[in-house]
């Protein structure tokens, strides 16, 4: 085979140790090599560093194994050039499994180019991806504590949460925290009440009529305290992630006008998409980065987040359409602003979503909105463009004909016979 990458290294990631081969030209045309183990702490990764540039490597491969590819790549990325292949891609002969063979297989693939590279973007981008994922662990976190909060209400026969559509609204705030001052009358929790909640005062008198102990008390209370100190987080964490995004300097290149736009004409311009509000757009900044060159097609985007419907065919037959496995955080930002989207009244998504819930289920239906989210995602960032509704009757209008073989179909199955007429355009 041909050598694409006469000095290269590849490297063998865990916890405590590197194993590190290097292969560079020897005589007869077969490659010298020279194998070393590392540790992984700093000083370990600066003598690695030494190494490979002693024996004038250019390429270097790992693999992506957990959260350990981390440092290496943050201390290697600035002299060589990395690769940072998935694991799935890696997998020598069965049998022959050693940390030592790892590593010369890696650099055996990279040498002859043999290797597809994932995308790793750029630090600042990196920084920023790290702070939206800790601002959606944190709201996960948040919905998990009200969930043990109304599972204490539970407990004590409170039934707050079948009256309030929100146990930690203001008005139910002010009851809860009612309750742990020790106030047991629903009259008066009652009458604490705000806004249009108050028309629902005899339901919520019921509702408040319960035997809350003091374990429960004590339980409410710090289920309170952890919510306000989760809630204060998220807010400064947004706020870190608003100026991180502000700092980013835009990709400036004549071939892709449309990718030089600023964070935050990026931010507005996804705005603009249904269900896409200001934390959806900060992660899909995140997740995806500002310069669309990186993916050559709306498609290849898909298909790296793991939304586009996967190929298993074998003598002829489709077997399995199933999405394969991509960015979490970027895919449930999606699937969650596609539900968001398909309760938007006459739009676009919301038809596409009602037309395909009814033939393949309301989950395949949010996927294949967030499939459309992102194609959309992917022109706006690309071409510097706003989101141009095409309204709820776009399938009607596309194929007016069929749609209307779809109906008579319909009164058919119900024993109707149909006849149908053009309608007078004088009438």
């Amino acid at each position: 085979m041909d050598v694409v990458y006469p000095r290269c290294g590849g490297l063998d990631l865990h916890k405590a140790k590197i194993v590190a081969c290097v292969l560079v030209p020897g005589v007869a045309g077969r490659p010298a090599k020279e194998i070393r183990t590392f540790g992984t702490m700093t000083a370990d990764l600066l003598e690695l560093a030494d190494w490979l540039r002693a024996a004038d490597c250019t390429h270097v491969a790992m693999e992506s194994t957990a959260v350990y590819w981390k440092p290496v790549y943050n201390l290697l990325e600035e002299e060589f050039t990395l690769l940072l292949a998935n694991a799935r891609h890696l997998k020598a002969v069965p049998g022959r499994k050693t940390d030592v063979r790892d590593c010369e297989w890696i650099a055996t693939l990279l040498r002859h180019g043999l290797l597809q590279p994932s995308f790793v973007p750029p630090r600042p981008q990196r920084e920023v991806r790290e702070l939206t994922r800790y601002r959606t662990a944190l709201v996960e976190e948040r919905s998990a504590e009200v969930n043990r909060l109304q599972k204490t209400l539970e407990g004590a026969n409170i039934k707050l949460a079948a009256v309030a559509s929100n146990v930690v609204g203001v008005s139910a705030r002010q009851m809860l925290e009612g309750l742990v001052a020790g106030e047991t009358d629903p009259v008066v929790l009652a009458d604490l009440a705000q806004g249009r909640l108050r028309e629902k005062l005899p339901q919520l008198q019921r509702a408040l009529s319960g035997s809350v102990g003091p374990h429960q008390q004590f339980l409410v209370a710090q289920q309170l305290a952890h919510l306000d100190f989760l809630e204060a987080t998220i807010e400064h964490v947004s706020e870190e992630i608003t100026a991180r995004l502000r700092a980013v300097e835009p990709p400036t290149t004549a071939e892709a006008p449309g990718a030089s736009t600023a964070p935050d004409d990026a931010l507005a311009r996804l705005q603009t998409l249904p269900g896409v509000g200001q934390r959806t757009a900060e992660v899909l900044v995140a997740e995806i980065g500002l310069d669309m060159r990186r993916f050559r097609t709306a498609r290849h985007l898909a298909s790296w987040a793991g939304l586009c419907p996967g190929n298993h065919e074998s003598a002829g037959k489709r077997r399995s359409g199933r999405t394969r496995k991509g960015s979490r955080w970027l895919r449930s930002a999606l699937v969650q602003a596609a539900h968001a989207a398909a309760r938007k009244k006459e739009t676009y998504f919301a038809a596409q979503y009602r037309r395909l819930a009814q033939r393949r289920g309301s989950k395949r239906a949010a996927v294949a909105v967030a499939h459309s989210l992102l194609g959309c995602v992917y022109a706006l960032l690309r071409d510097g463009t706003t989101y141009r509704e095409l309204g709820a009757d776009y399938f009607v209008q596309r194929d007016p004909a069929a749609y209307a073989r779809r109906l008579v179909r319909g009164l058919e199955q119900l024993g109707h016979k149909v006849t149908l007429e053009p309608a007078d355009p004088a009438a």
